[in-house]
């Protein structure tokens, strides 16, 4: 095995080792709880506003109106239970 082989065989041991590294820095990056935190904020967000900005009001309305009836049932309960 010549010197140059040698070399190579390094070089593609520390080019591999990098490529690693960068995979590991990924995963570590993707499990921290603060990035866990943001995609999902972006995807809840991306539910509720588009990509200039504008809300979708097609997705706001139902969950708005759900959100009422809820409450509303639940002090309709109450009031009856009380």
């Amino acid at each position: 095995m010549s010197r140059s082989d040698i070399d190579a065989d390094v070089d593609e041991i520390e080019a591999a080792l990098e490529r690693l590294a960068g995979s590991v820095d990924l995963l570590v990056d993707r499990a921290r709880p603060t990035s866990i935190a943001r995609r999902g904020l972006a995807r809840v967000k991306g539910r509720f506003v588009d990509e200039l900005g504008q809300p979708r009001y097609e997705t706001i309305v139902p969950v708005a109106v759900g959100t009422v009836a809820v409450v509303a049932t639940i002090i309709g309960i109450r009031r009856l239970v009380s």
